[in-house]
């Protein structure tokens, strides 16, 4: 499997990625941007690591140009659903709202003839899905985990002991040479986060 493709967008730099599987391309996430740099692919999927504004901007913008279902987790529907709830958040922001064609949990699956392996890792915020590759190595990881760092706890939702207890009892339990894609900044590696991430000593 050939390591996806990323596009980087929006005001906060958030990182889209393209999953070459066997029966179509996956996107995983739509930064503001990412509908014109992937217009034209054939997205066959999209996926949505989680629900903040950063990461689902163009979700809506996808899903009718490509005519792709958008999956995600169930905690993560009403926030893209409801084109007011991060107005409720106090945010003055608003989606297109675009709905979630299958609810994604954790475990192990097979997403368009690839094998991939689900964590749920809230505590960034409540439906963060991390998605693991076996066959190609990496991690699409959100903003669960970044190269020396962390996703910020401080937002509605969010909760420092349940994200670091996540990302110790589930990512890092995959093998250390794992390439991990964050939702922002550069790629890492499981084992340099586990040596070294000053969050996760």
């Amino acid at each position: 499997m050939t390591p996806p493709r990323v596009f980087t967008g929006g005001p906060l730099d958030t990182n889209a990625f393209l999953v070459e599987a066997p029966g179509g391309r996956i996107l995983f996430d739509a930064p503001q941007g990412a509908d014109a740099a992937f217009a034209k692919e054939s997205i066959a999927l999209l996926v949505l690591t989680h629900g903040h504004f950063d990461h689902v901007a163009d979700a809506a913008a996808i899903q009718k140009r490509h005519q792709c279902p958008v999956w995600g987790h169930a905690l993560t529907a009403p926030m893209v659903t409801d084109r007011e709830f991060f107005r409720r958040w106090g945010f003055q922001l608003e989606i297109e709202p675009v709905p979630l064609d299958a609810l994604i949990e954790e475990g192990d699956s097979e997403w368009l003839g690839a094998a991939v392996r689900i964590f749920h890792v809230p505590g960034h915020c409540p439906g963060s899905l991390c998605t693991y590759f076996p066959e190609g190595g990496f991690l699409i990881g959100g903003d669960v985990l970044f190269a020396g760092g962390i996703g910020r706890w401080d937002l509605p939702g969010g909760n420092y002991e349940q994200l670091v207890t996540g990302i110790h009892s589930k990512l890092f339990l995959l093998p250390e040479s794992t390439t991990v894609l964050p939702g922002h900044g550069p790629e890492t590696t499981i084992g340099s986060e586990k040596s070294s991430n000053p969050f996760l000593q």
